[in-house]
């Protein structure tokens, strides 16, 4: 089997350059007069960069090795373990219940359990929940495909996934600014909340890494639970305090998955990493 060489230093610095510049243009455009009907267009490349950046990176290696690898991950639903990625699902679900319990046992308002009347955000003319299939589509072609296997090349799935969550977390930066995004309405609400957000991402990539390693790397399953994910956000009335409780959730979540699946998080380095 021929040796693959991944580039994650090039991979992370093309991504966060396309998609920085396109989000921090989309975000001036998006105050300007008649400007929330084009910011989405601004907005676009910055969304599609993690799986762009990634075809560019696999195509230009030459590896047929990691060409097929990527087809087979993405087409292949055999791949996926059912019984293993349908309970699953429920993480974000039961996430929130327990977070909402908590809050109403501190006095939070029981209202939180009612479903929401819409979407808490949206994106200019482009319905809402379109937004959440391209985040959760384009994200997980880019970072399932080449960037976390990348990373994997040169650390253990555990070292990984913590650079991942980090990196990821950061990569919604600009989205702060861009106007009415979830991220720009939190942050208008409480700077706290958007902190959170940010904080909350790094579980998350435990636990969709996870989930990706235990259906035999499908990328399909982690576009499918990424969505799940983005939706079960949007399900319900909570409150951005009761989401902070939530990160906590999902942290003690993660620490359980990781301590339950040590071999899989502490195995070797996957191959290797020419910079």
């Amino acid at each position: 089997m021929e040796t693959t060489l991944y580039k994650p230093g090039r991979f992370f610095f093309i991504t966060y350059l396309v998609t920085f510049v396109s989000w921090f243009i989309s975000a001036y455009i998006s105050y300007q007069p008649g400007g929330e009907k084009l910011y989405f267009l601004f907005l676009l490349p910055g969304l599609v960069a993690p799986f762009c950046v990634a075809l560019y990176m696999i195509r230009s290696s030459g590896s047929k090795e990691l060409w097929n690898t990527f087809t087979s991950r993405l087409t292949d639903l055999r791949l996926i373990k059912w019984s293993v990625f349908l309970p699953s699902l429920l993480i974000t679900p039961v996430a929130i219940l327990i977070a909402t319990g908590i809050s109403i046992l501190f006095g939070g308002s029981t209202a939180q359990l009612k479903f929401a009347d819409g979407f808490s955000f949206s994106i200019g003319m482009v319905p809402t929940l379109l937004v959440l299939i391209l985040a959760a589509a384009f994200e997980e072609l880019g970072w399932r495909s080449y960037a976390m296997d990348s990373l994997h090349a040169r650390f253990d799935y555990f070292t990984a996934s913590l650079i991942f969550g980090l990196l990821w977390s950061g990569w919604h930066f600009p989205m702060i600014f861009v106007k009415d995004t979830y991220q720009n309405l939190i942050a208008l609400e409480n700077l706290w909340y958007a902190v959170n957000f940010m904080v909350s991402i790094i579980p998350l990539a435990f636990i969709i890494s996870w989930i990706c390693k235990a259906n035999r790397g499908s990328i399909t399953a982690a576009v499918v639970l990424h969505f799940f994910i983005n939706l079960s956000q949007e399900a319900l009335n909570i409150t951005q305090a009761t989401k902070c409780i939530e990160t906590g959730i999902f942290a003690l979540m993660a620490i359980g998955i990781v301590l339950l699946n040590k071999s899989l998080f502490f195995d070797k380095v996957n191959g290797k990493v020419i910079e």
